[in-house]
C-alpha cells in the first residue's frame, strides 16, 4: 500500500471515529486531506473501493505479527484473533456495521480469512467443512462485537431481556423461569470468553472422525 492511499485510508478512519460512518464521503475526505475530489480517485476509484480499504485497514490491526504464528497453537490463534476483533470495535465503534457489510476483498482483510483458515485446517476440520466454520466464526466475533459497540449489549446492567418479562397482559413462561438469571448484571469479557470456548469445542467436534 502506498503511503498516500494509507493516508487518505487513515484519514476516512479519523473522519468516521470523530462524525460517524455517514460523514464519510468523498468531498468530506478530499476536504480532509487537502485535495480536490478528483485526486482521491489515483488511490481510490470510488466510495466502495473507498470503504472496501476502511475493511482491510481495520483489519490490518488484527493480524498477528508475522514471526509469532508459529508459536501459537490453532486455537490459540483463534482467540488473539477474536480478541484483537473486540478491541478494534472498541476503538471505532462504528467498524463492526463496516465489517459486516462489506466482504474480504481487500489484501489484508483476505490475510484475516486465511489465518481463520489455516487455524481450523490445523485443529483437523474437514477441508470442506473449513468454509462454513470460518463464517460460523467470522459472524460470531463480528455480531458480538456489533452488539457490544452499539449498546445492546450494556456491560455492568442488568440484562435487558429480563425487561421483557415484565411486559403487561402478556405470559412470557421462558422469561419467568429465567428471570434470576436475567436480573444478573453482564459480564461481558466474561461472557465472550465463554462464547469463545464454545467455538473451540464445536471446532474440535467438527474435527473428530465421522462413522
Amino acid at each position: 500500500m502506498s503511503g498516500r492511499r494509507e493516508e487518505i485510508l487513515d484519514a476516512a478512519l479519523a473522519i468516521a471515529d470523530e462524525r460517524g460512518l455517514d460523514a464519510v464521503s468523498m468531498r468530506a475526505l478530499a476536504d480532509r486531506v487537502g485535495v480536490t475530489p478528483m485526486a482521491l480517485y489515483r488511490h481510490v476509484k470510488d466510495k466502495a473501493a473507498l470503504l472496501d480499504g476502511m475493511v482491510g485497514r481495520l483489519l490490518a490491526a488484527v493480524l498477528p505479527p508475522p514471526d509469532t504464528t508459529g508459536e501459537q497453537t490453532w486455537d490459540e490463534r483463534l482467540s488473539a484473533l477474536a480478541h484483537a476483533c473486540r478491541d478494534v470495535s472498541r476503538a471505532h465503534p462504528w467498524a463492526a456495521h463496516l465489517l459486516f457489510s462489506r466482504p474480504a476483498v481487500t489484501e489484508d482483510a483476505v490475510r484475516v480469512v486465511d489465518v481463520i483458515y489455516s487455524a481450523l485446517i490445523e485443529a483437523g476440520v474437514p477441508e470442506s467443512e473449513v468454509p462454513r466454520l470460518e463464517r460460523l466464526v467470522s459472524t460470531f466475533v463480528i455480531g458480538f462485537a456489533a452488539s457490544e459497540a452499539s449498546g445492546r449489549f450494556a456491560a455492568g446492567t442488568l440484562d435487558p431481556r429480563g425487561r421483557r418479562g415484565q411486559l403487561p397482559d402478556r405470559e412470557l413462561p421462558g422469561h419467568a423461569r429465567l428471570a434470576p438469571w436475567l436480573d444478573l448484571p453482564l459480564d461481558l469479557t466474561a461472557e465472550f470468553e465463554a462464547d469463545l470456548e464454545d467455538i473451540r469445542r464445536l471446532v474440535t467436534a467438527a474435527a473428530r472422525p465421522r462413522d
